[in-house]
């Protein structure tokens, strides 16, 4: 069964590699900011390393429950890897969706926000405005399967739907935070998502991601878009 689920797993792989069209983040500018990128998350996980602690400690003392939630993302050219973030939801988040799927905020299966999410923990609510539950991802970034800027990875099942305009947005290695983050966040939709994160692809360079470093605190402590 192993085997069979690893094929399939490939095969998709393959498929929505085949289906990417931009291929312009390659060469010595790009490996560079991979460099960066592992450089950056070893030393802000230092830094961070009290705080991280505190936080885990919260979301365990909050509700039952792992501190981490593991999850299958899509990466750059449809590569799979685990996504690590702080756990912001009850234990049974996954179980209950189906049941909210009416309730969401976007047309559509290829994003899921709701605001007054039930399914979030009174400290997860606060993670999530504070974008506190995705500094795990910085582990992610260390193994190379995120940068700190670009698209946000998705979830194998939203990009089931995926049109091939949509695909191209897995051009770029996936971000922690990225240009529609910093330009509305939640309360854009999602097709309002894919124009910003091509326009980040089209228009790339080390400079802009400086510049959506540098913006993505601000836009943190405003809370604005962010349920």
């Amino acid at each position: 069964m192993r085997s069979v689920v690893t094929r399939d797993s490939e095969r998709e792989t393959a498929r929505i590699a085949d289906a990417v069209q931009y291929r312009t983040l390659d060469g010595f500018a790009y490996a560079t900011k991979g460099a960066f990128d592992r450089v950056a998350a070893t030393l802000l996980l230092v830094a961070l390393a009290a705080p991280l602690g505190v936080i885990a400690l919260l979301v365990k003392l909050s509700s039952p429950g792992p501190v981490l939630v593991r999850q299958l993302r899509v990466g750059r050219f449809g590569q799979p890897f685990t996504f690590y973030k702080f756990r912001s939801m009850r234990e049974d988040a996954e179980l209950i969706r189906d049941e909210l799927e009416a309730q969401n905020h976007h047309d559509g299966p290829t994003i899921f926000k709701m605001k007054g999410d039930p399914r979030i923990t009174r400290v997860g609510s606060f993670l999530r405005r504070s974008s506190l539950d995705e500094l795990p991802n910085l582990f992610n970034v260390l193994r190379g399967e995120m940068s700190i800027i670009g698209p946000r990875p998705p979830l194998p099942r939203e990009v089931a739907h995926y049109t091939p305009r949509h695909m191209q947005r897995l051009a770029a290695t996936p971000g922690m935070t990225g240009l529609w983050q910093v330009r509305g966040r939640s309360e854009l939709s999602f097709e309002e998502m894919v124009d910003l994160d091509l326009e980040y692809i089209e228009k790339w360079s080390l400079w802009l991601d400086v510049t959506i470093f540098i913006k993505t605190p601000l836009v943190v402590v405003n809370g604005r878009g962010a349920w």
